[in-house]
Parts: structure tokens; sequence; C-alpha cells
């Protein structure tokens, strides 16, 4: 009763917060902002008596049989105590909660239209006024943009008479609309009439139309002959479409938040054959590629390089030195500024613009140290934090909770998203629905925040999902400012200095554990991360900090701690423990009393087998075990190890990842009981498993990666009894040597990425797996025996191949026809390849060509425009070459 009562209140809080924060419409006040930072703090408050009460509950459950006698033989009622206890702080919690109405009448606050302090220094007019602006830039201010801007016009001014819509993509302040600008401005000519309309998120479609109409009729200098003020929407359309008609017409909506305006516009933009253009610049890639019914073409805008990013600093900063030139003793701090910006114009211009009336290297370096501080407080950095805030705002309120978590990450640190998405769920970010699973639900949070240019990908992975991304520095001190102002979070580096005794909710360990002693109570910690390879002194890192109490989440990735505290079983709230690349060798025996548990993660740690307890951990959902072979990726046939897991493993029903176990007698059958896991690696397998591995594999009909290995090299790894392949299979990998194809290869529809490491087969595998229409990635490790490698007409997604460690192959054919969408191929340990692969010509889209351990003569061959193969390979923009040399591995590109 007590806790439904809690999650109610809490629950009124959230949703009061959420709604708040969806009618924000501007900066906030002294006194509101106490407002709503006394709303918070009960939002809060209440939050520690969930936790308190939840970690009560779950301590009375740790409780052994003798205990649980005891209370029952002297009668004491059963959680008498935590009722008291509940009681006593939900009346002092109600009280302020109905306080908080008679707050708002006292300071006037009857609505309040802002509830972040984030929007502090947001102002609509300055961002649309600085938009528009680009308009009047003169060429000598403009860096960096010659190829984008030539792309643009070659698109502008093709012969398709089709209306075509082309739609610049990029973060903000990355120069889409300065680029747009300038070339709008110079092609102008070459259209009857144009206009330029800065849409931006609050716009109004009449207010919008009207004026299109007056930017129409003034470029083509004509007068408008109507009254618009009481015009409607149907007779704002349809003047517009009549008047563009007989017209070849260039249109620039700039500015454009929801795809939303395309159904209410393009009524109004005939799609004639005179070659009109639509030019659109967007903050989200899912705008920019909608299908715009005629032609449309997208441009991604890429910061500024080295080169153009200096000059444009530059300019700015160094105009009135003497010759333009930055004096020697302020280039180091320039460049550490300039890297703070990471190609971004509109920081790079700020930012230039502000030091040019610095002269003194001392206040070069302390404006350096306090950037954080400047993009709060310092007014001519106002239209850079409007900006970068403007996609802030916009986040839903779940999102925005998900966005200010990656400060929790070092500046320029590489995310895992799957890491994350795990993280999110265990904070409870994840809206929790009925139909999609969490982990979906996660995932759709990341392709947002990647669609919004929020993050930039680092890596995606075969469907195209950002696989690891960063944050922008800029965004990064944003966020840490708005994490500061809301208590999200507190980071401790050797920058920044703890200001609050009271120990945060979240806590991010990115310097030496000294500087902990400042809190006296970690009882309330929530969330702690420990960065490793930020710390200085590995030895702080032995032994964690003690108090803990109430954590949910524990990442410790690459922390070389080697033992485990015993208290941490009774940390009963947790649902995430990384010790993923840490020296611990086991697990304690009682880690089933960590009930609550979700993730566990202990792949590349010492520990080879799980303790019988964990089959206690009912809401178990990712189990990641795997070791790898790093040392020997490729020459070992060891390419990764198990985990020992208890034979009654298949109780825990709610598992989606386990990653990877060591079979054992009895326990391949019971895996077929794991019906919802999506993913799994199995080590350890022999040939006898074939039909009791088959009959599991078939009843798992969620499995998304399968991986499986057998236990020696000369083991034959038979599943040829699998009638055909689990129907969402999108990744697969077989270790172990294969006599022959499976039959059900033909099912792999849905496959993307396929690895065969040491298959060693003697018949032609190729055409077993060309047709595969999803097929994006092919992996080859010493799979096949022959000397002829032929790849006929056919993969027509595949944009990867890696062939390593064939020993007997001399020729490698590629048809014409064959792999039409590859862009990276990759060649290693092929000492007896006598030539460079026949066709490799006609692979149009390959970009990356690395050989590895080959012949020398096929790398001369190819290396400078004189060599005898290089008009095979000129079009291949990356080409390097390795080899090893006392056990080190040397590049050539």
């Amino acid at each position: 009763m007590a806790s439904a009562v809690i999650d109610l209140s809490i629950g009124k809080l959230g949703s009061f917060l959420e709604s708040e924060d969806a009618e924000r419409k501007g900066a906030l006040s002294e006194v509101e902002k106490t407002w709503v930072e006394n709303v918070r703090d009960v939002s809060m408050d209440v939050q520690d008596i969930i936790d308190e009460f939840q970690y009560q509950v779950n301590k009375q459950r740790s409780w052994g049989p003798y205990r649980r006698a005891f209370r029952q033989t002297i009668c004491f009622p059963k959680g008498l105590w935590e009722r008291h206890w509940i009681a006593t702080k939900l009346q002092r919690i109600i009280k302020t909660i109905k306080a908080i109405p008679e707050r708002n009448r006292r300071y006037g606050v009857d609505r309040i239209e802002g509830l972040r302090n984030s929007s502090d220094h947001y102002d609509p007019n300055r961002v649309k006024i600085y938009g528009e602006s680009s308009l009047f830039f003169k060429d000598d201010e403009l860096f960096g943009i010659e190829d984008a801007k030539a792309k643009l016009v070659g698109w502008l001014l093709s012969g398709e008479p089709q209306r075509t819509v082309i739609s610049v993509v990029g973060m903000g302040g990355s120069g889409k609309t300065t680029l747009v600008a300038n070339t709008f401005k110079t092609q102008t000519a070459k259209f009857h009439c144009y206009a330029w309309l800065t849409v931006s998120k609050t716009y109004n479609i009449e207010d919008l139309l009207r004026v299109l109409i007056t930017e129409l009729s003034k470029s083509a200098m004509e007068d408008v002959s109507q009254d618009l003020s009481n015009m409607s929407y149907m007779h704002l359309v349809e003047m517009v479409a009549n008047y563009l008609q007989p017209k070849r017409y260039m249109i620039v909506l700039d500015d454009v938040w929801n795809i939303y305006l395309w159904s209410q516009i393009h009524a109004a933009l005939p799609d004639g054959a005179y070659g009109s253009r639509v030019m659109l610049t967007t903050r989200n890639e899912d705008i920019a590629s909608f299908p715009f019914e005629a032609g449309s073409h997208v441009h991604h805008v890429q910061p500024l390089n080295e080169k153009a990013a200096w000059a444009l600093f530059s300019k700015k900063a160094f105009s009135s030195w003497p010759n333009n030139c930055c004096p020697p003793e302020l280039e180091s701090i320039a460049w550490d500024l300039l890297v703070k910006c990471q190609g971004l114009p509109l920081g790079i211009a700020a930012l230039g613009t502000l030091m040019s009336t610095r002269r003194l290297p001392s206040d070069w370096m302390k404006f350096s140290s306090t950037l954080n501080w400047e993009l709060n407080n310092n007014p001519k950095l106002d239209v850079v934090k409007s900006i970068l805030l403007l996609s802030f705002n916009d986040l839903s309120y779940r999102l925005k909770h998900c966005f200010l978590y990656l400060c929790i990450f070092p500046e320029d640190y590489v995310i895992d998203s799957a890491r994350l998405f795990r993280l999110w769920m265990a904070e409870g970010f994840v809206e929790r629905v009925e139909g999609p699973k969490p982990e979906d639900i996660a995932k759709s949070y990341v392709a947002e925040l990647t669609c919004r240019c929020m993050v930039q990908v680092v890596r995606r992975d075969p469907f195209g999902m950002a696989k690891t991304f960063k944050v922008h520095d800029l965004l990064q001190e944003i966020a840490l400012s708005i994490s500061k102002a809301e208590k999200f979070c507190t980071i401790f580096d050797e920058q920044k200095t703890n200001e609050d005794s009271k120990a945060p909710h979240r806590l991010s360990m990115q310097a030496n554990y000294g500087e902990l002693q400042t809190y006296r109570d970690m009882s309330k910690v929530r969330t702690f991360f420990i960065f490793a390879p930020k710390i200085s002194d590995s030895s702080s890192l032995e032994k964690l900090p003690s108090g803990f109490k109430l954590l949910r989440v524990l990442d410790l990735k690459h922390v070389p701690i080697s033992q485990l505290p015993y208290e941490i079983v009774h940390f009963f709230n947790m649902k995430y423990l990384n010790l993923k690349g840490t020296k611990v060798k086991e697990l304690p025996r009682d880690i089933g009393k960590l009930h609550n548990l979700e993730t566990l993660d202990i792949r590349h740690s010492k520990i080879r087998s799980l303790p019988a307890g964990i089959v206690k951990l009912k809401h178990l959902r990712h189990l990641l075990m795997y070791h790898c072979n790093f040392e020997a990726l490729f020459r070992s046939y060891y390419f990764f190890d198990g985990t020992q897991v208890p034979h009654d493993i298949c109780k825990l029903k709610h598992l989606q990842v386990l990653d990877a176990i060591e079979l054992r007698d009895g326990l391949i059958k019971q895996l077929g009981h794991l019906t919802q896991l999506t993913r799994t690696s199995l080590t350890n397998l022999r040939e006898a498993d074939e039909k009791d591995l088959c009959k599991s594999i078939q009843r798992l009909r969620l499995l998304e990666h399968l991986f499986v290995h057998t236990s020696t090299e000369d083991e034959v790894l038979r599943l040829h009894a699998l009638p055909s392949a689990p129907p969402m299979l999108k990744a697969l990998g077989l270790i172990g040597k294969l006599e022959s194809v499976p039959l059900w290869f033909h099912s792999l529809y849905s496959l993307t990425a396929l690895r065969l490491h040491w298959s060693r087969l003697t018949e032609d595998f190729v055409p077993h797996i060309k047709a595969l229409p999803n097929l994006t990635i092919l992996r080859l490790n010493n799979s096949y025996l022959g000397n002829q490698l032929v790849f006929q007409t056919g993969f027509p997604r595949l944009a990867e191949l890696y062939l390593m460690d064939f020993s007997q192959l001399n020729v490698i054919i590629i048809e014409k026809g064959a792999m039409p969408a590859l862009q990276t191929l990759v060649i290693t340990e092929c000492m007896k390849l006598e030539q460079l692969p026949n066709g490799i010509e006609h692979l149009t889209c390959l970009h990356t060509f690395d050989l590895v351990n080959v012949p020398n003569e096929i790398v001369e061959r190819i290396r400078g425009e004189g060599s005898l193969d290089h008009d095979k390979v000129q079009h291949i923009s990356e080409i390097s070459y390795h080899y090893k040399s006392d056990n080190s591995l040397l590049c050539f590109a």
C-alpha cells in the first residue's frame, strides 16, 4: 500500500514536470527558478523514499530461513517498522507537496512558461536573425564550402525538369544556412522568381505563405495586388500555386523541424517541367531523407577540415595582429580552443571574435580553462548557446534525460550504443509500454538522437544504426551546465571540484579517489562510474569507496580492480553491474541477492564460471560473458572463450542476451527453454551435440545473433539437422570445421553479417550465399582450402568483405556485376596470392582496400602512377599495405 502511494506521488510530480516542460516558452525569472527548484527537490525527495523503501523490502527478501522463522516466532508483524518509517516520511513529503500550489500563488506563477535553466540563454529571435544574416556574408568570410557549394549548384542547374528538393542536413551551427545562403544568392539569376523563408520551430503556415508571396513578388519586381492579411490558408495556397505554375522558381525553407511542414506547403509548389528547385536545411536526418514525391538529393554537412577551421579562426581572432597571423606564444592555446569546436563553424567564428580583444597568453589560458562558464555567462557567446540549445529544447522529456546522461562520459569518449541503452533501462528513462520491448524503445531513442544530429556517429552497424558515437565538445559543455543546474549528475575530474558536500544521485569519477573525501555520506548515490583511463593513480582503484547503499548502476569498465567488496550483495536496488575488462576473478556466492539485476557484464574479465546463485536473478535480461583472444585474433583457432554456468540457467526466463556460455552435458537441451533469447554464443560444441543443438535453436524464434564455436579445431561442426534458420537471424558466426555448407543457408533472408572461421571447406561455398538479399558484412577466415575464389554475380548489398588466412589461394576473380555496393575490401595472410583480384576495377563503390601480409609483388604492381595495375585501382581513395616485422605491424599507404 505504501509503495502504491509513493508511486502515485512521484508519478504525479513526474507528469507535472513533463507537462510543464512541454509548455515551456521562454526564460525563467529568478522567482520562477526558485519555484521550479523547490519542485525538483521534492521530486528527488520522493525518489529517495521510493528507493529506501524498495531497499528495505529487498533486504527482507534476502534474509535466510532462520531469521524469517525467528520473526514469525515472536509474531513481529511483517513490515511494521517499514510501514511506520514510510508513513512518517510520507507525512513530511505530503505536507511539502501541498505547499507547492501555495508557493505558486505566492510567487505569482500561474503557469510557468519555461521550466529549465537551460532556456535562460535561448532567444528564438536571435537565432532567426543569425540565420538570415548569412545571406549577407562576404565571400572572404566563408571557408571550406567550395566543394559542397559546387555540389549544390550542380543539383540546382541539372537538367532534371521536375521539381527537385535539395536537403542540407547537419547539427546546429554546422554551417547549413551559410552554405545554402551563399549558393542561393549566386544562382537567383537562373530562375524566374525566388524566395527565402525562415521556418523555425514555431512557424505559422498562413504567415509563412504570406511571406512567400511577398518575397516571390519582390524577386520578380512586382507588387502584391491583394490584401493578404485576411486570406485563409486555402486562398493563400491557391494564390501561390497559380503564380508559380508557369515559372521556374527557387525556394529555400531554412530551419525545418517537422516534416508536417511539407504536407502543408507542397500543394502550393507546383511540380512543373521547368526545373524548379526547393532547398531546405534541417537538423533532422529523417526530414532530409523524406520521399518528396519528385526528385530529391541530400547533402550532409561535414565539419570544417583543419586547414579551413584554422583559416576561419585566424580571420576572426587575429585580424588586428601584424600580417593577420597568430603570434607564436598563443598558437598552442589557440589550437586547444579550435579543437574544442571540432570543425563547427559557428563555434569557431564566435570564439575567434571573442578572443580578438585578448592579447596576453594568460588571458587566453584563463578563457580556455573556463569555457563552460563562458558559454553560460558571456553574452558574446549567446548565439552559440541559443542555436545549440534549440536542439536540446526540442527533445521530449524522456529524451532530455537520455541526452543529459551522455555528460557522464568523459570528453571525446566513444560511447557504445548497446551499453548506453542498457544503462537507460536501469535508470528508468525508457518508457514501459505494452507491446515493444524496452530494448527496442531504447534503440529508438539512440536512433532519434542520431537523426537529430545531437551525436556524431563513429561507427554504424550493418543495419545503418549508430553502433558507437561521440558528443560534440560544445554540446558536451552545454549538457554539463544543464546537468549541474538540475543536479542531474556530478563529474569529478582534474578541473572540477566539489561544491556541495551532499552526495549526488549520479557520480562520474574521472580523477583520483582523494577528492571523494569531501562526501561523508555515499548512501544516496544511485549511479557510480569510474573511467580508468582518466585516473592517474591506478592504485587508488584497488578498492571501491564504502558507504554505498542504494546503487542502481555500478560501471567499472576496464577499472583494474581485482576483488569486489562483499557488501556489493547488499546493493538490493542494483539493476546494472559492469565488470568488463576488470581483474575480478569471481563473483560473490550470494550474487543471487541482487533480485533486481537486469544487466551483468563480465566480458574480458578474469571470471570463468558463475556461482550457483546466479539463477536467482529472475529479472536478468542481459548476461554478457565472452572473452576474446585478441592477441591471436586471426591466426589462432580459439576465437573466443565461454564461461561456465550452472545447469539450471534456463530458470532465467527473461534472458535476452546470453554471451557466451561453455556448453556441458545437458545444457544444450535446456537452451531451447530460453525462448526470449535474441543473442547467444556457444563454445565447446561437439559433433555429437548436433541434434540437441538444432532442436534448441529451432525453438529460439526471436534469435537475431548466433555464434557457435567447436571444442577443438578438428571437431566437426554439424548443423544439418536444422531445417531452417531462425526467421529473424541477422548475424551468424560459425567457428569450426565444416564438411559442407549447411543446407539451410538459403533461408538466411534477414542475415546482414556472416563469419566463417576455420571452416576449411573443400567445396565452393560462394554459390550458397551470393543470393542472400541483405548480406552486408562477410568475414572469411581460413574458411576455404581451394586455390581459386570466384565471386559470381550477386551479393547485392555486400559493403564489407574480409578474406583472411587462405593458405592455398592464388587467384581471386570478381565477375562484373558482383558486389556492386562493396565499399571495403581487406585481404590478410594470403601469401600464395599471385595477382590483384581480377575484376577489382568493376567495384566502382570501393573506397578502402587493405592488403596485410600478401606477396610484395602485388603491392608493387599498384604502387605509384606508373605501376602495372595502377589503372585498375585508381578509383579507390584509400589503399594501404601492412606487413609484420619483428612481431609488429607496419603500414605503408
